[in-house]
């Protein structure tokens, strides 16, 4: 378990993580959401001593990273795929990591396996790719066998079947009854991976729930309607709680504060035709990128404000 509590760093006059509180529990793949610059990697790294805290702390089961005497066994980390030496090869570099737990050699060939880097076990990492370096780092992280694994945009630089490969292996460490935190800017791979989200942005915490509940906050029950008669529907809908818009000489409707179910019943209670009733579904992405608007540190402009502009 990781348990964060009134964690803040600031660098001079700037704070880049701003009291934040969260517990990631295990038994479930946990999201660490933010914009560039929210603060994502400055709290991983505080959470594996890297960073010293201005205040707060950052724990992992129940205690702080320095204070375990044996901490690869505890948490596994990804933070910087290329922090290897470029002459060691992969083989070396992971040898080095298991001596300083008491690690057998037997592991070392088991994770260099589980991480698909067999052939290339004896090369130098200086001359390995991005994806090759991503699953080093990897094997890295689960040399120790931890109870605890954590990693910052593990699928950076990867191909489909890696990354593929990544989320089966984060659902399967956390079925495994493991911790499992892991960052990514990739909305459509933490739809399909994980169970919970901490979002944050400026460092501070704006969400801390799952995914699901994200997801259906965000849609505010919003349904896509389209019927031959749309005027009179929408005054057969209208009521308090209910927003329903449309173009006027179309056939569309959206209507918000009403389910599905109710918009059909009433239709069909007066006979007003419904060629299609949708609940219009937000994705992980719409609802990420609604929530974080304000907490963006940069944001590029339109096509057409470029256009303009120019």
């Amino acid at each position: 378990m990781i348990e964060v509590r009134e964690l803040t760093k600031r660098y001079g006059v700037k704070t880049a993580v701003d009291r934040l509180e969260f517990t990631v529990k295990p038994g479930a793949v946990t999201g660490f959401l933010g914009p560039n610059g929210a603060g994502k990697s400055t709290t991983m790294r505080m959470i594996v001593g890297l960073d010293a805290p201005t205040a707060g702390a950052a724990t992992v089961n129940g205690k702080r990273y320095a204070e375990h005497a044996a901490p690869l066994q505890e948490i596994g980390s990804l933070l910087e795929a290329k922090s290897i030496h470029p002459g060691r090869t992969a083989e070396g570099h992971l040898k080095a990591l298991a001596y300083t737990h008491g690690i057998s050699r037997a592991r070392v060939a088991e994770v260099i396996e589980l991480v698909g880097l067999t052939s290339v076990a004896r090369k130098r990492a200086g001359a390995f790719s991005l994806g090759m370096g991503q699953r080093l780092g990897i094997a890295a992280a689960l040399l120790g066998d931890p109870a605890v694994v954590m990693l910052d945009e593990p699928v950076n630089g990867l191909d489909p079947e890696g990354v593929l490969w990544v989320r089966n292996l984060l659902i399967d460490l956390a079925a495994e009854g493991r911790t499992v935190l892991v960052s990514s800017h990739l909305m459509s791979e933490m739809a399909l991976t994980a169970e919970y989200l901490v979002i944050i942005g400026r460092g501070r915490l704006l969400a801390d729930t799952t995914v699901a509940d994200f997801v259906r906050e965000a849609d505010g029950g919003g349904v896509k309607v389209v019927t031959a008669e749309p005027a009179r529907l929408r005054e057969l809908l209208s009521g308090p709680g209910v927003e329903i818009t449309g173009s006027p000489g179309t056939e569309e409707l959206h209507v918000s504060g009403l389910e599905a179910r109710r918009i059909g019943m009433v239709a069909a209670e007066y006979g007003v035709p419904i060629f299609e009733l949708t609940p219009r579904e937000v994705s992980l992405e719409e609802a990420f990128m609604d929530l974080t608007r304000d907490a963006v540190e940069y944001t590029s402009a339109s096509h057409d404000d470029s256009k303009k502009a120019a």
